[in-house]
């Protein structure tokens, strides 16, 4: 039966955990091996790494590393960065990686998103779109860290995408990353009406209430976050958190 899932979003900069606000100035919070073990032990649903170095630099993906955090992951691991090519994901799968994050090179040649699933099958293959408010209204998708504007749609392109084989959609909100102030509901909601695939959305969540925010709204969908589970307090001081079942059972309603 599907449910709902939270799912911390690390980010690996230069080999190390960073986060960033609004796609800039990444702070350095940690190892992300160390990560990977304390969110093992409080049995996150799912977590998502994104090594954001890969396409801004042009580099293949970090084989070493990837296949370090997926033999110290106990739960689904999601991996993305740099992945240009089918061999390419299917080297990534071989180590141990559950699904692959899919974003430049399939805005540049969607039918990489067919080629891929055809290989390893769509539930694997996760299109991650990062998404930012045009000046005069709407929405564009965004590469290289935010830095280059595409010119694409976003909500064409989702459309798209569930038509060429992805299995899941993954929403990112340039605007409200790192603001911990809240999910951008408008950009979810317009996303979520286009398409049947599954939805994970990051960007904003500062409390447990704003994830509970996007569950009783959507029902089953993923609910990914960043700055909230690596800071702590006022004063973001880092530490590697993620809800207890007691929490979780709230926000799903659960027992309620």
């Amino acid at each position: 039966m599907l449910r709902p899932r939270i799912i911390p979003s690390l980010l690996v900069h230069d080999n190390g955990l960073v986060k960033t606000v609004n796609f800039k100035n990444p702070k350095y919070v940690g190892d992300p091996i160390n990560a990977v073990k304390i969110f093992n032990e409080k049995a996150v649903d799912e977590l998502a790494v994104f090594d954001i170095d890969a396409t801004v630099l042009g580099k293949e993906p970090n084989y070493s590393l990837i296949e370090r955090l997926a033999s110290q992951s106990m739960m689904p691991l999601c991996y993305g960065g740099g992945v240009k090519t089918v061999e390419q994901a299917q080297r990534i799968f071989s180590l141990g990686i559950e699904k692959i994050a899919l974003s430049s090179a399939v805005l540049q040649n969607p039918n990489l998103i067919t080629e891929i699933s055809d290989r390893v099958g769509a539930q694997s293959v996760i299109v991650v779109l990062d998404v930012k408010k045009k000046l005069l209204g709407g929405y564009e998708v965004y590469t290289h860290n935010g830095k280059k504007g595409t010119g694409i749609n976003p909500f064409k392109f989702v459309e798209e995408a569930q038509k060429l084989g992805a299995g899941e959609i993954v929403i990112n909100s340039i605007d409200r990353d790192g603001q911990m102030k809240g999910y951008d509901l408008d950009l979810i909601d317009k996303v979520r009406e286009k398409i049947t695939l599954p939805m994970t959305v990051l960007g904003g969540a500062g409390s447990l209430n704003d994830i509970e925010k996007i569950i009783d709204r959507h029902g089953v969908i993923g609910v990914a976050a960043g700055s909230l589970f690596v800071f702590k307090g006022p004063y973001k001081a880092v530490l590697i958190n993620y809800p207890t079942q007691l929490e979780k059972n709230k926000i799903f309603k659960i027992n309620q």
